[in-house]
């Protein structure tokens, strides 16, 4: 048995020297496959962190009454820190409002004017909620509308939702698209190796007679070429990650610079999950491989 097996991964390979340029070929389709599914991997890791950092700063303003007194808003304050949901209750004062206020439309003496001629401070105090996890927010917004306090005196969210709405519309897009682009990927390395293995029975349809006339059984005659197909998807994988880890180290900086103040180490990501990573790319192109070299086989070996 191990002679046999020794024998069919030499005839494999043999097949594989003899037909050099259309095995070229088709590990190269393979390492374009497979860089483009990494670099859709890529896209959408780095797409999930600029959503995660643009949901960090979205937060939940709740406005209270201007005449409230400060043992009801800390009440309010109290009830709104004890939800699961809330991470953190940041409370702004009629002043610190005002003076923020001043600080945006600094530039626009207008604006600034208008306000003097008030002699009231017109601002209101607030609560800004940020919530733990941005896929809470709907929970969390139930939860405070449910908190009945006569210091309350709006609590409109309907812009938070509509942000929320269109970042989740764009996440789920942008996965819809990156798993389509896959599947073609996968569907037209599948439909090469089976044409690979097709030309390659074709061409050594005579040694496959001379084979089954000297007794070789089914499976010796098939395994060469099943094999191939792994080899194939092995010389791929090793040469994508011969070329893809470097361009991660160039493509690092880049997102370091763009990302400041957000931890986000792409080389990281796919050294900690390389075997998972690879490795599944691996197990499921070899599977796909395998099924097409099997039907190939199974077809045009029959001499």
């Amino acid at each position: 048995m191990f002679l046999s097996f020794i024998r069919i991964i030499k005839f494999s390979l043999q097949d594989i020297y003899r037909n050099i340029w259309l095995s070229l070929v088709t590990i190269t389709i393979l390492i374009l496959a497979l860089f483009s599914v990494n670099m859709l991997l890529t896209i959408k890791i780095i797409g999930d962190a600029a959503i995660d950092s643009v949901k960090d700063k979205i937060d939940i303003s709740l406005y209270l009454k201007p005449d409230s007194k400060e043992e009801e808003i800390l009440a309010v304050k109290s009830k709104v820190s004890n939800l699961d949901e809330v991470k953190e209750v940041r409370y702004i004062s009629k002043a610190e409002a005002l003076k923020k206020f001043n600080e945006k439309h600094k530039n626009d003496p207008a604006i600034l004017e208008a306000l003097k001629e008030l002699d009231a401070n017109p601002l209101t105090p607030t609560l800004v909620i940020q919530a733990k996890n941005a896929g809470q927010f709907d929970g969390l917004i139930r939860k405070i509308n449910e908190i009945d306090s006569t210091a309350i005196e709006s609590r409109d969210f309907n812009d938070n939702k509509a942000i929320l709405s269109k970042i989740n519309s764009i996440t789920n897009k942008v996965s819809e698209v990156g798993i389509f682009i896959s599947v073609i990927f996968i569907l037209i390395t599948a439909l090469l190796v089976y044409n690979s293995i097709r030309v390659a029975i074709y061409i050594h349809r005579r040694e496959i007679g001379i084979m089954r006339l000297v007794g070789a059984s089914n499976i010796f005659i098939k395994m060469p070429y099943m094999v191939s197909s792994i080899i194939y998807t092995l010389v791929g994988i090793l040469v994508v990650i011969a070329i893809f880890l470097p361009f991660l180290g160039l493509l690092q900086p880049y997102l370091e610079t763009f990302f400041i103040g957000y931890n986000i180490n792409i080389i990281s990501f796919f050294v900690q999950n390389f075997f998972k990573i690879f490795g599944l790319e691996f197990l499921g192109l070899a599977a796909i491989n395998s099924i097409a070299s099997t039907i190939a086989v199974s077809k045009y070996s029959k001499v």
